[in-house]
């Protein structure tokens, strides 16, 4: 499944995606951001998510990530 489709499904249905999932995409897409300052803050992002050990919580603060995506689509 591209890049592009996986994105659009957790946009389509973001209660159903994994905060894991959520987080791998967010990933691969963080390396095509062209400003260090971005890539370091969601890396950071990223990190503290991962360490949470409560999913609701993990989707809390996915979802508040979620106009990341929503750039990424914009520049295809």
């Amino acid at each position: 499944m591209s890049l592009e489709i996986q994105i659009k499904t957790i946009l389509n249905d973001f209660e159903g995606i994994h905060s894991d999932d959520f987080l791998r995409i967010l990933g691969e897409i963080m390396r095509e951001f062209k400003s260090n300052v971005t890539i370091e803050y969601l890396t950071g992002k990223i990190k503290k998510i991962n360490d949470l050990t409560d999913e609701i919580e993990k989707k809390k603060q996915c979802k508040l990530l979620l106009p990341y995506l929503d750039w990424y689509l914009q520049g295809l």
